[in-house]
């Protein structure tokens, strides 16, 4: 027979939630500095093929 599980308490719950969040918040900022760092072209981890490469194909 199934028993009901032990409550989760305010804490735990908000606590949770605020380890979501800030993950959310963490990869905006590593979004930011990447697409910041491209266009200034200071990339060194990021390979992007720049606008004279895709006209030299066509």
């Amino acid at each position: 027979m199934a028993v009901p599980k032990k409550r989760t308490s305010k804490g735990k719950r908000n606590q949770r939630k605020a380890v979501w969040k800030r993950k959310a918040t963490v990869a905006a900022q590593k979004a930011l500095s990447l697409g910041k760092s491209i266009l200034t072209g200071r990339n060194k981890g990021f390979i992007y093929p720049g606008a004279e490469e895709s006209e030299t194909e066509e």
